[in-house]
């Protein structure tokens, strides 16, 4: 059975500066339509993107309430990488050619969320 996914991201300002911001990003037809619960190691932990005749064009990665471990976004083990927030969600857009990325993490980071689309 195929699933289909559609996302967007809202912005909402209060106080000096007030408004909406509402991003859609293009449907994908091919979506895996899948969440996954994983348990980081110490170090490079490798993510390795779902197939079986879907092709995800984004990861949503949701650290858990209270996470206190730092967690880099990497393409490959040696890269300098890019801090992500220890907490709030990060949506990554993803081209049709990745199959893998790496998050490195400080400690053990049991619970995080990564959700395909």
């Amino acid at each position: 059975m195929s699933v289909a996914s559609t996302r967007s991201q809202s912005i909402v300002y209060t106080g000096d500066v007030t408004g909406t911001e509402t991003v859609s990003a293009a449907t994908n037809s091919a979506s895996p339509g899948q969440v996954e619960i994983k348990t980081l190691s110490s170090g490079a932990n490798t993510i390795t993107a779902p197939t079986g005749g879907s092709t995800p064009t984004c990861c949503t990665v949701l650290p858990p309430t209270g996470n206190t471990q730092t967690i880099t976004l990497k393409g490959v083990t040696g890269d300098t990488g890019v801090a992500l927030h220890l907490t709030d969600p990060t949506s990554i857009a993803l081209a049709s050619s990745v199959t893998t990325f790496v998050l490195t993490a400080g400690g053990t980071i049991t619970g995080i969320r990564l959700y395909w689309s």
